[in-house]
């Protein structure tokens, strides 16, 4: 029954997460929020990609990728390209002002980290990123566990 009582609490701290990310995307651009800066991030994370591959890693719908691709381009953060291997279709690449406004995005969210963690020691912060990223990759690619439920 301990046990369970453990998890019960990483549950209830889990879900209290959602205070941290809102408090984050408060700190967010207005016109670079959520959608557009997951979109920046991956691509500049896995690099130059068809939407396709964005809504997988994203692990959200075409047409809600596409939304959040057309924010981007709209904005000149995110170009659309010729696919060399198919002309139907388009390649997805950031741009150097995509470039600069995910420079934007890091800096305000690593601000805020600084400013709301004052009191948190060195190693305190460690141990956390650490244990988030234990957590992350305990839960692995939930996308491909979801495709078998």
């Amino acid at each position: 029954m301990e046990t369970l009582n453990r998890y019960e609490e990483l549950a209830r701290a889990v879900s209290a997460i959602g205070a941290v990310k809102r408090g984050l995307a408060r700190v967010l651009p207005v016109q670079c929020q959520g959608g557009a800066a997951a979109v920046l991030a991956l691509i500049k994370h896995h690099g130059d990609m068809r939407m396709s591959r964005l809504a997988e890693l994203m692990a959200v719908d075409m047409s809600v990728c596409s939304r959040h691709v057309t924010h981007t381009v709209e904005h000149g953060w995110v170009e659309r390209l010729p696919d060399p291997d198919d002309r139907r279709s388009r390649i997805l690449r950031l741009t150097a002002e995509g470039e600069a406004m995910l420079g934007e995005l890091d800096r305000r969210v690593t601000d805020a980290f600084a400013r709301y963690l004052t009191d948190w020691s060195d190693d305190d912060v460690a141990r956390l990123t650490a244990l988030l990223s234990r957590l992350r990759d305990s839960f692995g690619d939930c996308r491909a566990h979801h495709a078998h439920d």
